[in-house]
């Protein structure tokens, strides 16, 4: 790990102006993994593997357990993101993607709507 002191410091976004701080590099060996928590006691891990990476914990399950909320949204560029909401911060997190122009394409915590994107309703 290499902590960046001080941190680079740049400007994101397409609505209001978001000053990011880039704080660390992280360089994994396949199978190991690296866990961010958040201040209510959530948690996210990353895990390398020889192939690449799992980059998030299981969406219906785990993630979940932890209070975060992973979704698919858009930028009005047509660029793709994927994020994790903590839950009691969706309100905050509506308002970011009213300021920014983002839209949520869809949901991706639950077995319902993951089988939905699997094409298992329809019996694919």
């Amino acid at each position: 790990m290499k902590l960046h002191n001080p941190a680079r410091v740049f400007e994101v976004g397409l609505g209001k102006t978001i000053r990011m701080k880039d704080c660390a590099h992280v360089e994994l060996a396949p199978d190991e993994q690296v866990t961010f928590i958040t201040g209510s006691g959530g948690e996210y891990d990353v895990a390398r593997k020889s192939w690449g990476f799992y980059a998030t914990p299981s969406l219906n399950g785990r993630l979940r357990e932890f209070g975060l909320r992973a979704l698919l949204i858009r930028n009005r560029l047509m660029k793709y993101f994927i994020v994790l909401v903590e839950r009691e911060k969706e309100p905050l997190f509506k308002e970011y993607l009213r300021e920014e122009g983002l839209r949520i394409v869809c949901w991706l915590d639950s077995r319902e709507k993951l089988e939905r994107l699997e094409g298992k309703e329809h019996g694919d």
